[in-house]
């Protein structure tokens, strides 16, 4: 007994020796980030050139864009567990010297790394902090390539990696003579940047000269220099702070006991009271932290396209806390939380994940660029503009008829519209109709291109779309024509105009005439026909045959009505004329209750050329849950020869499937000229109700907009959680039926708790 006491008496004291030891180590020690011979040699640019800034124009693209691979170094600074995940997500590109490979392989192979997806690239390193030496990728107009800088650490092998990737890629790479690093320095992908004011004393306290290499060679403008919050060493701006979306910076907060939180307040107050790039002040989220010792490394996560991995601390109420802010902030996305406590390599405050990774763009994403955001409430107009520039860096031709606008009124179904080509470079447009004032609008850009490249602004779709309320409306007292130019791109194209009559009386349309020999047609409605005080009709037409004509060609569109006469332009492009294989209308197909099957048609519109088209497969494309959601069905088979002017249909019919709330998909046409896609929403009332969360253990209706059920034979109890942590609902038995009328829409956790104590977990909607 003695002897034991003793021993427990020693192993305190020396954990608390430890514990002093640490907390009195010289800071060359305990800042691992640098050796002793490090904190005394001066930062030399040894393997830095400088060279003159891009002649294009330069774009620095964020981490929450798409990306291609994941930058890490061997020996790891992360664990082998996580390179498996990563490897599942993307290409895994591996800094490794060519004695350490076979280790490395041997390594990854052992911990079930997918290594297809994994790259060795052989280089001399000083470090796994690649987040800070490793190159900054950027956009010089249409075409990749990286910018250099002076790296504030004297490791020369570090300091060389941008040229190693340079030449790996073959990509030119200029060099900004400046000293910096990667963890203080964070981007949203349109222009706006954020570092703390160790970029300006690292660089002679020369603000103006940085702002300006900034802006010449990473096209950053404004670029946003604070203070640094934590007050310690390494002055990474990525410790303290983290750009989710061009609108929204995610902060941690100390608590008021914390010598420094207040200067964490002045950087969120500072950031809450400036504009995003989208016009209005940041949403600013706060991840809460304990201060001191305790380990809490939220903000120094990887975005890694759809999925963050977050760095989990020592203290499980915080990381919980931290997840579940994550979830909130953004929706859609998986949120992975990554424990390392290994002795060696654990996470620091100062130095996590986010410094040990680093992404490597996608060369051939495309970019949706939408900049003029409506938001707030904006002046009354009859219709609202979307404006957005589509990138596609691929070189591969945009999908005309995936340029779309969704968007919802008050608590509606979401409705389509057509984007259409304004004659600036990339530049396209739709417009939002059929509101009334006080109207909240909700709305997203999607677009798509040959390669296959998609993307939305914002990324998060209609789970956390842009917003704004319709401004106060006083009637015109004449017929409001909008838009009053229709864009044509393609034959079959069908768009539409909105008549307003903002009188206070009945307006007669008699008739509506395109112009004659235009190919133009009235698709609906027909005329004549009436239109009431303060109400509106839409208006359809159809692109025939294109004229014989280069670029654009204007005809008009005469509207006769009972207030007088009326002009519409349609803006019809030559280019449509032997298109190949096309899709008929509008390439989006809805399946509601009401009509459970859909038929698409495509067109072989080689009507000059005369040149048969031969359809070779028809297919839904896979999608992340491996649902078939449709079953595809013809009178025919493949391959199938469509001749010049012909066309062939197919038929859509869901499936029973696991309901995943809100569900779209695609379905490819192959055939000798080209893939045609058709975006398909499915209602989910065609799907399943019911979802299996184990063999004996259910959850239904998912999604639901009242009540839902948990049943199993071993449970024992049901908890409910929002997403940022709080329960809402607790209850015992085998068969739990909850009421969720009155909840905020939106995804909540819960946890099915069985006899033995397991919890299993699973997202609900609430609609």
């Amino acid at each position: 007994m003695k002897r034991s006491f003793l021993i427990l008496a020693l192993l305190a004291v020396t954990a608390f020796t430890a514990v002093r030891a640490q907390q009195t180590k010289p800071d060359w020690m305990r800042w691992h980030y640098l050796s002793e011979e490090e904190m005394n040699t001066p930062v030399r640019a040894i393997n830095f050139t400088e060279t003159p800034p891009p002649t294009g124009e330069p774009r620095f693209v964020a981490e929450f864009e798409p990306m291609q691979g994941v930058m890490i170094r061997y020996p790891l600074g992360i664990p082998t567990n996580l390179v498996a995940q990563l490897s599942n997500n993307c290409m895994v590109y591996c800094i490794v010297s060519s004695g350490y490979q076979n280790q490395a392989q041997s390594s990854f192979q052992n911990a079930g790394v997918n290594m297809s997806n994994v790259t060795f690239v052989n280089a001399q390193s000083d470090s796994y902090w690649v987040r800070d030496y490793g190159p900054w990728y950027i956009f010089e107009d249409r075409h990749p390539a990286i910018v250099d800088n002076i790296y504030n650490r004297p490791r020369p092998n570090d300091d060389n990696m941008s040229g190693v990737f340079a030449n790996y890629w073959n990509i030119p790479m200029y060099g900004m003579n400046l000293q910096h690093t990667g963890g203080n320095m964070m981007e949203d992908g349109r222009g706006h940047g954020v570092s703390d004011d160790l970029i300006v004393s690292e660089n002679g306290n020369n603000e103006e000269n940085v702002r300006q290499k900034m802006q010449q060679y990473l096209g950053i403008d404004p670029y946003h220099i604070t203070i640094d919050p934590q007050g310690d060493y390494i002055a990474h701006v990525d410790c303290w702070g983290k750009y989710l979306a061009p609108d929204k910076i995610l902060i941690a907060q100390l608590p008021q006991s914390n010598p420094r939180y207040q200067y964490y307040e002045q950087v969120a107050q500072y950031f809450a009271t400036t504009n995003c790039c989208w016009g209005y002040p940041y949403h600013v989220y706060r991840v809460q932290e304990p201060g001191g010792y305790t380990i809490a490394p939220y903000t120094n996560s990887l975005i890694l396209n759809k999925t963050v991995y977050v760095p989990l601390g020592d203290n499980n109420n915080y990381n919980n806390q931290a997840l579940a802010v994550y979830q909130q902030a953004m929706p859609g996305y998986e949120i992975v939380g990554v424990p390392y406590n290994s002795y060696y390599g654990g996470w620091e405050n100062t130095d996590a994940l986010h410094c040990r990774t680093r992404g490597v763009m996608d060369f051939n994403m495309l970019f949706v660029d939408h900049r003029a955001v409506w938001h707030g409430m904006p002046d009354w107009q009859p219709s609202y503009q979307v404006v957005s520039k589509f990138i596609a860096y691929s070189g591969q031709e945009l999908k005309q008829d995936s340029l779309l606008v969704y968007y919802q009124i008050n608590s509606s179904e979401y409705q389509v519209a057509h984007m259409t080509a304004t004659g600036n470079p990339d530049e396209y447009a739709g417009t939002i109709t059929g509101y009334a004032s006080g109207d909240t609008i909700r709305y997203y850009v999607f677009g798509a291109d040959e390669s296959g490249h998609r993307y939305t602004q914002p990324v998060f779709a209609e789970l956390d779309p842009h917003e704004f309320i319709v401004g106060p409306h006083a009637p015109s007292g004449e017929l409001v024509i909008a838009p009053d130019t229709l864009w044509y791109t393609a034959m079959g194209q069908e768009r539409s105009f909105l008549l307003t009559n903002e009188t206070d009386a009945l307006v007669r349309v008699n008739e509506i005439n395109p112009e004659d020999g235009s190919a133009l047609n009235l698709m609906e409605p027909d005329v004549p026909f009436d239109i009431q005080p303060g109400a509106s009709v839409e208006v359809t037409v159809s692109l025939q045959t294109p004229p014989m004509k280069d670029d654009y060609h204007a005809y008009k569109i005469q509207i006769t009505t009972t207030l007088g006469q009326y002009q519409v332009t349609a803006m019809v492009k030559n280019e449509a004329y032997d298109m190949g294989l096309y899709i008929p209308g509008a390439p989006v197909v809805e399946m509601t209750v009401d009509e459970p099957q859909a038929e698409c048609c495509v067109v072989n519109g080689n009507y000059g050329t005369d040149t048969p088209i031969e359809i070779t497969d028809i297919y839904e494309v896979e999608n992340p849950w491996g649902n078939a959601y449709l079953t595809i069905t013809m009178d025919y088979g493949l391959p199938y020869t469509l001749d010049a002017g012909s066309s062939c249909c197919f038929r859509l019919n869901p499936n029973v499937v696991e309901a995943k709330g809100q569900v779209t998909t695609f379905v490819f046409v192959e055939s000798s000229d080209r893939r045609v896609e058709f975006m398909v929403s499915i209602d989910e009332d065609l799907l399943t109700t019911v979802t299996e969360v184990s063999g004996e253990t259910k959850l239904y209706p998912n999604p639901t907009a009242g009540e839902f059920t948990v049943e199993g034979a071993n449970m024992a109890k049901v908890e409910v959680y929002n997403l940022v942590g709080q329960k809402v609902y607790q209850a015992e038995g085998a068969v739990v039926t909850i009421d969720a009328t009155r909840w905020n829409k939106g995804i909540y956790l819960v946890n099915i708790i069985n006899q033995n104590g397991a919890v299993e977990t699973k997202k609900l909607v609430v609609k």
